[in-house]
């Protein structure tokens, strides 16, 4: 008897092995092939630029409140409050020390497009690479090469304050398993390539999903609910449902959309408000044809 239990408990030790190793090898970091990142050539710093702004990094990774040349001091540092705890922004300066200065373009790139830090870790998911997962090598190239010519700061932001288990890196490789994919958020019926110029925009560089699709219990996006409005991260109030269905714009046309998000005015005259107001901003400086290809993508999206 004493010997079988022996053979059981071996056997469930090893099970309990092999099944550790397993979830490792599934969830463990995975970057992009160095080849991936070779032979881009010299980025083309005004379309890194087009990017730049595109992405909103100014919203996150400047000085909260940063007007004019200072929003191009991307010193980090500010707080996101979560249910998970508060994370703090990194510093994405030029500097060698506090920022990503003494970045390589494949580490910049892996850390933007699949979530793994320059030492090969896990990123926590409120860094959107999510959505940046979609975004070309080029373009890649174009922003990491434009962010390069912007000043340096040596701030050097906080930590992140998570509770436990949120704060085992480790257990990302799980969510990642469970949510991360470079796949459309949704199939369109439209081929046009206003509206795919416009998808690429939302899903990726410009990551709206982030703030305007519902999340379940584990941080994910609730299928079949894109864009469909949900509670505000930063508290109060929601944050709209932008689809075709939205009591809010559903009625809107394009050209209503777009003249929006360059002039930050509603059809009725209202202004814009909330956090919207730096989206806004950062969308204003994009040329006219963007704004115009991501309100086509906006009706082009199934209603919710």
């Amino acid at each position: 008897m004493f010997a079988r239990l022996i053979r059981i408990l071996l056997c469930l030790i090893g099970l309990g092995v092999i099944g550790a190793v397993a979830f490792y090898f599934v969830t463990a970091p995975s970057p992009q092939p160095d080849e991936h990142w070779a032979g881009l050539g010299d980025p083309d710093l005004a379309n890194g630029e087009r990017i730049f702004w595109a992405g909103g990094c100014v919203s996150c990774h400047a000085a909260k409140g940063a007007e004019g040349e200072a929003q191009l001091v991307l010193s980090g540092g500010l707080p996101l409050a979560s249910p998970f705890g508060t994370f703090h922004v990194p510093n994405i300066s030029p500097d060698e020390t506090a920022g990503i200065g003494g970045w390589t373009l494949a580490q910049f790139g892996n850390a933007m497009t699949r979530g793994v830090g320059r030492n090969g870790e896990h990123l926590y998911p409120s860094f959107p690479y999510g959505s940046y997962a979609r975004m070309t090598a080029k373009d890649i190239n174009d922003l990491f090469g434009y962010i390069r010519t912007l000043p340096k700061s040596t701030n050097v932001a906080p930590p992140h304050d998570l509770p436990f288990p949120f704060n085992i890196r480790l257990s990302l490789g799980g969510w990642k398993f469970l949510y991360f994919t470079d796949g459309p958020r949704v199939t369109l019926a439209s081929t046009d390539d206003k509206v795919k110029r416009g998808q690429y925009l939302v899903e990726g560089p410009g990551h709206c999903g982030e703030c305007h699709t519902p999340r379940d219990p584990m941080g994910g996006f609730v299928p079949d609910q894109w864009l469909a409005g949900a509670p505000n991260p930063e508290g109060e109030g929601r944050i709209p449902n932008i689809t075709p269905g939205s009591k809010s714009i559903g009625e809107w046309s394009e050209a209503d959309i777009a003249t929006y998000l360059e002039t930050g005015f509603t059809p009725d005259f209202d202004s814009v408000g909330g956090s919207m107001v730096e989206v806004q901003k950062n969308m204003a400086r994009l040329p006219a044809e963007d704004r115009e290809a991501i309100a086509a993508y906006l009706k082009a999206v199934p209603s919710r």
